[in-house]
């Protein structure tokens, strides 16, 4: 039954937050990198304040009212986002999701949305038990230590819109730059043993703060630059492709943090979490390394 419900779970949130995305850039055409880091700062707070609220109800009123709750809320958005939201007309647009994904720049792109999605994903089941062991921390002050990754990203996400919009030329070196200190980020996280640095509670949280920035910097440009080249690829300018495009960055993220769960917690019982988070590192260092030659023609050389 768990199952079933998270399955269930899995498919209603894709659909809503594919819908909102196209209804978004729809909306505001010419301000989607900074209406969607807008949007994850609400991510972030939702990060946040989650945690601490769901433990208070969990602990004063037993394990389902956090859910029950959490549903309510949810059920009663339902009306609200019938009568706010607006009703845009949309044709059949000619071309398909994989015309779209055989796009050798959205290609690599949707490769990078992958792979940063798998590092955060990875954190879920590795981090807790990490530090729990490491650092004897209680269990009520473990969720402090994701306070950092989740209030960096939510206060650097919009920055990083607002400059993808007003200077598209930078998107590309946000993405490169991002995807280098994000993988700089996970070899320090244990640290990796070869580096022989001492592995501090101070450390773990810094690295978690700039990660949360790289993450911003990496994520917020990939739909503006996915959409952009659809649309100089001949995709017609409509919410057909706009529907594509959210589409597309939803099945990639949700990939990601299918995988980075587990391939964390696999690796975390074989070797440790200080390799299994260097190895996790590598992954998003390798999406934009991996094929230098193509990096360099399809996005230095700003070929389509």
């Amino acid at each position: 039954m768990c199952f079933l419900v998270r399955a269930a779970d899995a498919i209603s949130f894709t659909a809503a937050v594919t819908a909102s995305s196209s209804i978004l850039t729809k909306a505001f055409p010419n301000n989607v990198a900074t209406v969607l880091g807008s949007l994850e700062t609400f991510s972030g707070l939702g990060l946040v304040l989650g945690p601490p609220i769901g433990g208070f109800l969990y602990q004063s009123f037993g394990y389902e009212m956090p859910f029950i709750i959490l549903g309510c809320i949810i059920l009663l958005m339902v009306p609200l986002n019938m009568c706010i939201l607006p009703n845009y007309e949309s044709d059949p647009g000619e071309h398909s999701f994989w015309k779209l994904i055989t796009l050798p720049k959205v290609a690599l792109i949707a490769f990078v949305i992958n792979a940063l999605s798998s590092c955060l994903g990875f954190l879920d089941p590795t981090l807790s038990l990490f530090v729990l062991e490491k650092f004897n921390l209680p269990a009520g002050y473990v969720g402090l230590v994701f306070l950092g990754l989740a209030l960096s990203y939510a206060i650097s996400s919009p920055l990083f819109g607002l400059l993808s919009d007003k200077m598209p030329h930078l998107r590309k070196w946000f993405l490169v730059f991002g995807n280098l200190i994000t993988a700089g980020c996970y070899i320090l996280l244990g640290p990796v043993p070869f580096l022989h640095i001492k592995s501090q509670l101070w450390l773990l949280v810094l690295v978690l703060v700039v990660n949360g920035i790289s993450s911003g910097m990496s994520v917020i440009p990939t739909f503006p630059e996915i959409l952009s080249c659809a649309y100089e690829n001949g995709f017609e300018e409509g919410l057909s492709t706009l529907a594509l495009v959210s589409g597309l960055f939803s099945a990639m993220w949700s990939v990601g943090a299918f995988i980075g769960p587990i391939l964390g917690g696999f690796l975390y019982e074989k070797i440790g979490f200080e390799w299994a988070a260097a190895i996790q590192g590598l992954w998003a260092l390798t999406s934009v390394s991996n094929q230098p030659f193509i990096f360099i023609f399809f996005y230095v050389c700003g070929e389509t």
